[in-house]
């Protein structure tokens, strides 16, 4: 709770005293979205991952809002060469259910890469990135590919420099 101004002041003295600087808030027709191309050609999983997530979110961007979705597109390809350390390629799991009793199904990350390369990557993105609304409509922005090619040559994407 505020006090009292001193003796002889009235409030627009405190005003006078406030910064003058106001936060930038990011609206949605004042956003820029570009078009970023990742090589997943032997790249570790988590590292990509997290660089794809603050891509998607937009905070490498200066005009960043938490509540806003300022973020750009991300192709990402040759998800099939996707690299892991230590013995994960044999012992990550992923595990889903099927909403019935004793429907708990998992795959190993081989199995995985076998028969779909690309919700690796998607997984991984997807678990860092917050749980609400915002991020299931940022995570849509997210497209995968198995091999090099890719059909968004019609929007040039630059590519994307990861930080390994």
């Amino acid at each position: 709770m505020m006090s009292a101004p001193p003796r002889g002041y009235a409030w627009p003295f405190f005003d006078a005293m406030a910064p003058s600087t106001r936060t930038y808030v990011a609206k949605p027709t004042d956003r820029e979205r570009n078009w970023l191309i990742v090589d997943a050609n032997g790249k570790t999983l988590g590292r990509l991952a997290t660089q794809i997530a603050d891509v998607l979110r937009g905070k490498r961007k200066p005009e960043y809002t938490p509540h806003i979705d300022t973020g750009d597109f991300v192709v990402v390809i040759n998800a099939e060469k996707i690299h892991v350390s230590g013995n994960k390629r044999q012992d990550k799991r992923y595990y889903r259910h099927s909403g019935y009793p004793g429907g708990l199904r998992s795959r190993s990350f081989e199995e995985m890469l076998a028969r779909r390369p690309e919700d690796i990557i998607r997984l991984a993105v997807k678990g860092m990135m917050p749980r609400n609304r915002l991020a299931r409509k940022q995570i849509t922005k997210l497209k995968i590919y198995a091999g090099p090619e890719h059909p968004h040559i019609a929007q040039k994407p630059q590519p994307l420099e990861i930080e390994a």
